[in-house]
């Protein structure tokens, strides 16, 4: 993941873009899920962004570092109160490596799928492995690819539609590369603004099996931050691998 697609126009918008996501209904239980993780350990944010997780976390009195690979976002996020409490390392989640160890890394809100390729997302678990401390737990949150709502021979599914704001996923590979592009239309003041990006969606299955290279287990997957069953109708899912070599093994 050498792009940068978060350039400064994008990262001016994102938190308003993404506002939804700031709400405490939907913050608080990530917030709690991660903290009770990190246990009292350090924690590794994959893919800060703007800080909308990293800087909750920090007051609850973790230990927070970052990578992010967009130099716009980290501005962003120095921008807000409290952020000095929190180290970035600019660079690509995959690869990039910091001083640890950690209790916990971590990868919210559908990041995995920045990386555009199989063997970039097995990185990324390397890597999140390399800087766990022996029992560990790396924790992703990301959506389960949603081809069934497709119509046969369609590739085009619109997820977002209102006077303002249209988006849709184009799947421009459904099979051997696995990605789609999410495209994004604004309206406003007579403008249209759009934003677009490839994406590679991944099955849980999938997901297990990257850990595994990696030397982790399941240890537990949800269907959201509030531990809600796992089923085959959920949209996405909360999972977390664990590295061995904790006080249990």
């Amino acid at each position: 993941m050498t792009e940068i697609r978060f350039d400064d126009r994008i990262a001016a918008g994102y938190d308003a873009a993404a506002a939804d996501m700031f709400d405490p209904a939907v913050l608080d239980p990530t917030v709690d899920f991660l903290a009770d993780l990190a246990a009292g350990g350090a924690a590794l944010e994959f893919g800060l962004g703007t800080g909308r997780v990293a800087l909750p976390l920090s007051r609850r009195g973790v230990a927070v570092q970052g990578i992010e690979l967009s130099p716009a976002m980290v501005e962003r996020f120095r921008a807000k109160p409290g952020s000095d409490a929190v180290e970035v390392t600019i660079g690509d989640f995959a690869t990039t490596t910091v001083e640890g160890p950690f209790r916990l890394a971590y990868l919210v809100y559908n990041t995995i799928t920045n990386l555009t390729t199989q063997d970039e997302q097995v990185e990324c678990f390397r890597n999140a492995a390399h800087h766990l401390e022996p029992g560990g737990c790396f924790v992703i949150e990301v959506a389960v690819p949603d081809l069934r709502r497709l119509p046969p021979g369609e590739v085009v599914r619109a997820f977002t539609v209102s006077p303002t704001y249209v988006a849709f996923d184009e799947f421009t590979d459904l099979t051997a590369g696995q990605i789609s592009y999410s495209h994004h239309y604004w309206f406003g003041n007579g403008q249209v603004q759009n934003f677009s990006a490839p994406y590679r969606y991944v099955w849980p299955s999938e997901l297990d099996l990257m850990a595994r290279i990696a030397g982790m287990t399941l240890r537990e997957r949800w269907s959201g931050w509030t531990r809600e069953p796992f089923t085959g109708e959920s949209p996405s899912h909360v999972s977390v691998w664990q590295k061995p070599g904790g006080p249990a093994d």
